[in-house]
């Protein structure tokens, strides 16, 4: 590789970043800082914001050699160009929400950490010891945040400081003391010593957003149209038309809502969708038991699928045909997600379901499709793929670089393409698809619709005329979606913290399969969806707007 290529100044970018963000380190692989954690303070944040502008300026300067880094170079300068302008914008500094933040980062890390020799136990006992104050860095960031007038709304900060109490023991153990579990005797003191270190931080956050940071707090959630077009580009890489999207996803929404009713029926004539899914999380024959139970079932259904799919619809290298399912720890946000392999595949993708614990078993007639989102064809094959393209994907492209429109649109149309492929033909599991198909829609409505507050239009039958709010977000979540009431309260804080994010799934399986439409289209009776699938992934991450024509130019 030339030293004055895309790829090579890429790669340098993402070397030196790393070394600015030992978390991120320890996400991709990278050996050498587990024992540290990332500064957020709001001059570690400037730095790194500052190295993303000088690599663009960069690379914008670097003619491609060949189609692959002139690809990897637009791929590199819209993510820039975004972040950029997020952190011009006063987005970064001071970031809080219940799902994707500092405070979650610098917890989060600790479940991809080794814990089988003594030194990777004295190595997590050292990165322990070190919250106290990365959490300090944090807090001076919510403070000048705050000063800037871009404090996070109260909703967000109430709620993150219950998930801080609650990895900090309040009412029970600690998340830290129970990653102790098989702890060498050797080191248990130290061990011991540095967990109460650890849950101390914790609970000190908590005290402090709840007592310092919510009383500065606007209570608005809505972030209007110009900062919510903004995130919006960050999770889809397009400039959307936001009320075009809103019109489709009404429409989306009624079409799948009509299919349901009618699988419904099937379930048990008359029947509704509610009452057939309550028919189904009663069904013993649709249930397993206790964590244990369902981390067996996950896996069995992701092995099933590597294997009725290798050689088929895709071509899997031996890399990519381990897939670990796993439980989450407790204390975060209920739902499902992946986390990619490291770039040797010495740790193997994975994916991770947070329930329940105290759930003494779990329905799972809704879960196979999002075993295939999150796992294979989904996720798993879409990041796992790009790391397994070294010799055409740069550092960036295979691991720093997620763009929710392209990935989680991929994991949407891989859940219909199992449907297509026969995976999904019994109404219950059916039934489950049309379950997570109509969530989603959902979610294009009231993410934008309570940001914007948009009105909501005549013949939707729900609060024609009025104009979306929290309130109204809850309520259509849980009278026209099938989920739980807590699982959706969480759901409805996690769109209020995290514009644009939520219609990022929905819109990018649109993009999908309007890319497979016109390759279908341009190669008639030849067209040969094997050939589709590995283009597209080898692709790597890419933002929707150019998605359709790099397609266009291979296929």
């Amino acid at each position: 590789m030339r030293d004055d290529s895309v790829h090579a100044r890429v790669d340098e970018y993402v070397r030196d970043y790393v070394g600015l963000d030992p978390v991120t380190a320890t996400v991709i692989g990278e050996q050498g800082s587990d024992a540290l954690l990332t500064d957020f303070s709001p001059e570690a944040v400037t730095e790194r914001a500052e190295l993303g502008k000088r690599a663009l300026a960069e690379v914008r300067r670097i003619e491609p050699a060949d189609d692959a880094e002139r690809i990897a170079k637009a791929v590199f300068t819209e993510r820039m160009e975004i972040a950029g302008e997020l952190f011009d914008a006063g987005e970064e500094i001071g970031a809080l929400n219940v799902i994707e933040s500092p405070v979650h980062s610098l917890r989060e890390v600790f479940d991809l950490m080794p814990a089988e020799t003594e030194q990777q136990w004295a190595t997590l006992a050292a990165r322990m010891r070190a919250l106290p104050r990365a959490l300090e860095q944090v807090r001076a960031g919510l403070e000048q945040a705050a000063r800037a007038g871009h404090t996070a709304a109260v909703r967000q900060v109430d709620k993150v400081a219950t998930q801080c109490a609650r990895w900090s023991g309040d009412g029970g153990r600690s998340y830290f003391h129970g990653l102790l579990d098989d702890a060498p005797e050797a080191l248990a003191d130290e061990l011991g010593a540095a967990a109460n270190t650890a849950a101390g931080a914790y609970a000190g956050m908590s005290e402090y957003l709840r007592e310092q940071l919510a009383p500065k707090a606007p209570r608005a959630d809505a972030v209007g149209a110009d900062r919510y077009r903004l995130h919006s580009r960050q999770f889809t890489g397009a400039a959307l038309d936001l009320d075009e999207a809103y019109q489709w996803a009404w429409e989306e929404f009624a079409r799948i809502e009509a299919e349901m009713v009618e699988v419904a029926g099937r379930i048990e004539p008359g029947a509704s969708p509610a009452r057939a899914a309550e028919l189904l999380d009663a069904d013993p024959r649709h249930r397993v038991t206790g964590t244990d139970g369902l981390a067996a079932w996950l896996q069995q259904v992701s092995d099933e699928a590597l294997s009725s799919l290798r050689d088929t619809h895709f071509t899997l290298p031996d890399e990519l045909m381990r897939l670990d399912c796993k439980i989450a720890p407790p204390g975060g946000v209920l739902g499902a997600y992946y986390i990619g392999p490291t770039d040797d595949f010495g740790r193997p993708g994975s994916m991770w379901w947070s329930v329940d614990h105290e759930q003494p078993s779990f329905p799972v007639w809704r879960d196979a499709t999002t075993v295939y989102h999150e796992g294979v064809p989904g996720h798993h094959l879409q990041v796992a793929t790009a790391v397994y393209h070294a010799d055409r994907l740069n550092r960036f492209q295979r691991q720093l670089c997620f763009i929710s429109g392209h990935g989680e649109g991929w994991a949407l149309y891989a859940e219909q393409l199992m449907r297509e492929l026969g995976h999904l033909g019994t109404d219950h599991a059916l039934l489950g698809l049309l379950d997570a198909q109509i969530f989603r829609t959902a979610r294009v409505l009231v993410d934008i619709g309570m940001h914007l507050e948009l009105s909501i239009p005549a013949g939707t039958g729900f609060h024609e005329g009025q104009r979306w709010s929290p309130e109204l977000g809850l309520e259509f979540m849980t009278t026209r979606t099938l989920g739980a009431h807590d699982y959706l309260a969480d759901e409805v804080d996690r769109y209020l913290g995290w514009p644009g994010q939520a219609p990022s799934y929905k819109l990018g399986e649109r993009a999908w399969l309007a890319a497979r439409e016109q390759a279908r289209s341009r190669a008639g009776e030849s067209f040969d969806s094997k050939a589709f699938h590995g283009r597209a992934l080898e692709l790597g991450p890419i933002g929707l707007d150019a998605l359709g024509a790099e397609l266009a130019r291979s296929l």
